[in-house]
């Protein structure tokens, strides 16, 4: 047998001896990027699903490695809720004395042990080493300790101990049985029981709980689904479910012919896009484009009605990112895509009158892609609503200002919430005596169950479109 390469002896010691001292930390690698993950998410704001390609290249995992740590990551982010109650009840102390790092170990390894198929022992271990790393023996002690405990039970078994009865209090069931602040447990009931009364809102909060596929775009004119990987989507007529794999390894991604875009998405463009219009309809502005995905697939629908589309969007770095989705590869223009502008949507710089189409995709609180962006849940606060609810109203209106008599507006937002959907319309309604709600229902007769909480809006669900909850509301200037 070929002898073992020898390794330089520790200054200090005799041969055969073993150096004094602790011994260093074998992390994981896998399980030390998910914690640099929860570390960026917790105290830099970053956003899961952003960072965690930057952290996957610096530690070169692939595969499933790779898959591992996006499963440990965004996994432990959604059902933060869960597991804290759960390690609070196995804790010697609050949770808030613990250092932050130690905490996000923690969850990392409560997550492993009630909804991963890692062996408990391994769970235990390799976490007990990962807050060696992160912070001291002493720690490390605490957590083997509080992560035995926690493995008493599985996830069932700690619901059954943790949970309130929901016969009587059925919002607060609800959100530690699915992770999910009170009150957006309660938003979420309200707007579910406005457009499907006779859905459990359980079934959505475990929807938002399941991380979603890669869905792609065909952008008409460039590419055509059938060239795309995958299978067809339900509604969309230009979306597949990719099967797998990297979707920027797919050749029409790579070239900007198509895109990764959430079929609900997709149905927001093609409803401003193919609602009747009479006359002129030459003008169509995207007037809060960030990031661009819906603004190349209008672009691209609106060259093959002789249009154009021009995106609008208030943040420069998000301009920017319209503008790489507006695009090709090879450095030209998408078709039918004309000036990315930078300005404030409540007063964008439009001749009143001077517009055929607009998309109103106002930014909102994102309790729609819960599935998609899970630290979401954990950022919003009851009290954002009404100051989001305020710039929707006044985005919508500045939009119907810039209508010619006829033409469309479409509101959207990626939330269900009624104060940002029915009552931002209604309201609008009220103040601008010279628009008109358009009926969606003829355009969305291929989506079952899709009508929204006010006649001919449209609220798209999770748990039953396989969605983002994507809200529409298409509003017309009369003459």
């Amino acid at each position: 047998m070929p002898d073992r390469p020898t390794r330089p002896r520790p200054r200090g010691t005799r041969p055969g001896q073993r150096p004094s001292g602790p011994r260093p930390p074998r992390t994981d690698p896998a399980r030390l990027a998910a914690h640099e993950v929860l570390t960026a998410v917790r105290a830099q704001d970053a956003y899961t699903n952003l960072v965690l390609p930057a952290v996957l290249r610096k530690h070169g995992l692939e595969g499933r490695d790779a898959a591992f740590v996006t499963e440990l990551a965004s996994g432990t982010i959604r059902r933060q809720a869960t597991y804290d109650a759960v390690l609070a009840r196995c804790a010697s102390r609050g949770l808030r004395t613990l250092d932050p790092p130690v905490l996000d170990a923690l969850r990392l390894g409560t997550h492993q042990l009630l909804s991963m198929r890692v062996p408990a022992h391994a769970a235990i271990s390799t976490t007990v080493d990962l807050v060696r790393a992160v912070a001291h023996q002493g720690a490390a002690g605490f957590a083997n300790a509080v992560l035995r405990k926690a493995a008493q039970h599985d996830l069932d078994g700690w619901l059954a101990e943790l949970a309130p009865d929901r016969a009587g209090d059925p919002v607060a069931h609800d959100a530690l049985v699915h992770s999910h602040p009170a009150w957006v447990v309660a938003e979420l009931r309200k707007a579910l029981a406005a457009s499907r009364p006779e859905d459990d809102v359980a079934d959505l909060l475990a929807a938002d709980n399941v991380a979603p596929g890669v869905t792609l775009v065909a952008r008409p004119g460039l590419a055509t689904r059938e060239e795309l990987p995958g299978e067809p989507t339900t509604f969309s007529p230009f979306g597949v479910h990719l099967s797998g794999g990297d979707p920027g390894a797919v050749e029409a991604v790579a070239q900007g012919r198509a895109g990764v875009q959430d079929e609900g998405s997709q149905l927001v463009a093609q409803a401003l896009a193919s609602a009747e219009l009479e006359g002129r309809d030459g003008r169509w502005v995207d007037l809060c484009a960030g990031p661009g995905g819906k603004s190349a697939l209008l672009a691209a629908l609106a060259a093959q009605r002789g249009a154009v589309l021009v995106a609008h969007e208030r943040q420069p770095h998000r301009a920017g990112l319209v503008r790489r989705n507006l695009t090709l590869a090879d450095g030209t223009p998408v078709p039918g895509a004309g000036a990315v502008l930078v300005g404030d949507g409540t007063r964008p710089a439009f001749a009143p009158g001077s517009l055929d189409r607009v998309l109103v995709d106002a930014p909102c609180t994102g309790l729609g892609a819960l599935r998609r962006r899970p630290e979401a849940r954990w950022r919003r606060r009851a009290e954002d609503l009404l100051e989001l609810v305020m710039l929707q109203q006044r985005l919508l209106s500045a939009s119907l200002g810039l209508l010619r008599p006829g033409g469309v507006a479409l509101y959207a937002t990626c939330s269900p919430v009624l104060a940002e959907t029915a009552d931002v319309v209604e309201r609008t309604l009220a103040q601008h005596r010279d628009v008109a709600l358009v009926d969606l229902a003829p355009a969305f007769a291929h989506v079952p169950g899709s009508s929204g909480p006010l006649p001919g809006t449209v609220q798209l669900w999770p748990h039953r479109h396989g969605t983002d909850a994507m809200f529409l509301a298409l509003l017309r200037r009369q003459d």
